[in-house]
């Protein structure tokens, strides 16, 4: 299986999604705190889809 690099704005939106849950966990904000868990998890989850998927 080839990966290949994932386009920017794949990228960056799993960044954003990662960056929201860490500070979700880390600060009590009230929609974030709840759903900080799957902030990350749907941030990774795109990432990984990024590199999987051709043209992704």
């Amino acid at each position: 299986m080839r990966l290949t690099p994932p386009k920017k704005w794949v990228f960056w939106t799993s960044v954003i999604l990662v960056v929201l849950g860490l500070v979700g966990k880390f600060v009590n904000v009230p929609f974030l705190t709840d759903y900080a868990y799957w902030f990350v998890v749907v941030g990774y989850i795109l990432l990984a889809a990024g590199n999987y998927l051709k043209g992704f």
